[in-house]
Order: C-alpha cells, then structure tokens, then sequence
C-alpha cells in the first residue's frame, strides 16, 4: 500500500536560521515554500526504524531524527570542517554504512549515511 515517503514536516523556532544552516551546512536547496523535494537516485534507501524511549542512538529527549544519505562521507566531512560544523560523534563504520553525526542550530542530532 505504501508507496514510499511523502515529506518530512517539522516545526521551528527560527525559520530563517534554520533554513539558511540547512542550505550552508547539508548544500539543500530550500526554496521559497521552506523546502525542497528530494529525488530519489538509484541505488538511495530510506530507512523507516522505531526506538525504545530508552535507546541512547540518539537523545531520548528527541522524538525524530533525521538520517540523510550522502555519496562520499570523506569529502561531506572535510566540507564540514571548512564550515566549522563539528562532529558530534567520531565516524563510525559497521555492516549498514559509516556515519557521522552533527547537531543543527536547534540541537537537534542530524545523522549522515553513506552505505
């Protein structure tokens, strides 16, 4: 029955600095709507997962966490060293990928994939 996702929507407190940290930061093209759509290329997966309340993955005092899947996670973290966006954690590789992790201007942890 489900075809795939249709958006994700939330709520901030600064739509502004929200928007421009997205488009600086993460190179998504925010449009004059407060958004983007995201065509899916070939090979990309979006991952539907639920956590305990008590799973430290991410903060529990955060409901949702966004994961985006980047093509090469060397050159997005040098791009985020020249920005001054500090990692979170340290890059971590297992059998789903390697990740790093940044928080956004609201705190929010922001994961990045590359499969």
């Amino acid at each position: 029955m489900i075809k795939g996702f249709g958006g994700i929507f939330w709520r901030t407190k600064n739509l502004n600095e929200i928007k421009k940290w997205y488009s600086d930061v993460l190179k998504i093209e925010i449009e004059n709507w407060n958004g983007t759509v995201i065509q899916p290329q070939s090979g990309n997966e979006t991952i539907f997962s639920f956590f305990t309340e008590d799973d430290n993955y991410f903060p529990t005092d955060q409901q949702v966490m966004l994961n985006f899947q980047v093509h090469n996670l060397n050159l997005t973290i040098k791009h985020l060293e020249h920005i001054g966006i500090p990692l979170e954690k340290k890059k971590e590789i297992s059998e789903f990928g390697k990740f790093v992790w940044i928080k956004d201007p609201e705190g929010r942890l922001v994961e990045l994939w590359e499969k």
